[in-house]
């Protein structure tokens, strides 16, 4: 084994919506891909995801939501890990989001939004090239 670290990878949950299993393939995917996996469970708050990220010293976050609440989670999401000290984190997300609701939440701090259909190798891939182990 050559001691090098494995890329770490919380999966959150955001807000009030209660459906995860879309949270779960994606976890499952990315582990069986050899990362190193954290699943928050359902009804994270920005404040929970950002100490769970400190806490676990995770290099990457993917944010899944489905609620519609994601113009005003991510930019929250994305406040508290600055005030965490934690702005060098890459934050992914997915879910039910609006082609044009896309823009803004990259221009907050969103690395990438994967919407449905979206397959798991490609997420992947991308994570691959966009998040690189501390």
């Amino acid at each position: 084994m050559s001691g090098k670290r494995r890329t770490r990878i919380l999966i959150a949950k955001a807000g009030l919506d209660g459906h995860d299993r879309g949270a779960k393939i994606i976890t499952r995917a990315l582990r069986d891909a050899g990362f190193e996996v954290i699943y928050t469970g359902l009804h994270q708050t920005p404040e929970m995801i950002s100490e769970s990220a400190l806490q676990e010293d995770v290099d990457a976050i993917g944010i899944s939501l489905l609620s519609g609440a994601h113009n005003f989670l991510f930019p929250k999401i994305i406040k508290t890990l600055k005030e965490n000290g934690l702005d060098d984190l890459v934050v992914f997300g997915g879910g039910i989001i609006p082609d044009e609701d896309i823009r803004g939440l990259k221009d907050c701090g969103v690395k990438e939004i994967f919407g449905p259909g979206t397959s798991t190798t490609e997420m992947i891939e991308w994570i691959n090239s966009n998040v690189k182990p501390k």
